[in-house]
C-alpha cells in the first residue's frame, strides 16, 4: 500500500477561514476541523480538495479555488498523511452536508476552538495568513 494523502482546505474569506465541525469518528466528534478528504488514485491533491470540498459543503467544483500550500505536512500514522492548501471560493455559500455545523472563524478566535488534534498543528500558519 502506497501511502495516502489527506487534503484539507483553508477556505479564506476577507479576514476568516472555514471550519466544520466532525460528526464522527466518536473520539473526534464535537471538535472542528478544516473540511477536506482523501486523494483518490489518478487524481492531484488540488482536483481531489475541490471534489471533497464541493461535495461536503454543497458546493460546484468550479467555485473552490485551491491555491498555495499551507504549513507543513502532517503524519496521521503510518501511512497517512494530512496536507494543506489555501482555498478561495469564487461562489456558492458553503453549507454543512458531512458536517454538524460550519462557521466562519478570525485568527483572534483560532485559539478558542476545539480543534481535532492534527489541525492544531496549523494554527500558527492560519493566524499568519488570516
Amino acid at each position: 500500500m502506497g501511502a495516502q494523502i489527506v487534503v484539507a482546505g483553508a477556505v479564506i474569506r476577507g479576514s476568516a477561514v472555514l471550519v466544520a465541525q466532525r460528526v464522527r469518528p466518536p473520539e473526534l466528534a464535537g471538535r472542528w476541523e478544516l473540511p477536506g478528504g482523501k486523494v483518490s488514485p489518478g487524481e492531484t491533491e488540488p482536483q481531489a480538495l475541490a471534489r471533497e470540498l464541493a461535495e461536503e459543503l454543497g458546493l460546484q467544483v468550479a467555485d473552490v479555488v485551491v491555491g498555495d500550500r499551507l504549513g507543513d505536512d502532517i503524519p496521521l500514522d503510518d501511512t497517512t498523511t494530512l496536507r494543506a492548501y489555501l482555498v478561495r471560493l469564487r461562489g456558492g455559500e458553503p453549507h454543512p452536508h458531512d458536517h454538524r455545523a460550519l462557521r466562519w472563524v478570525t485568527a483572534a478566535e483560532l485559539p478558542e476552538v476545539d480543534w481535532v488534534p492534527a489541525d492544531r498543528l496549523w494554527l500558527k500558519d492560519l493566524a499568519r495568513v488570516l
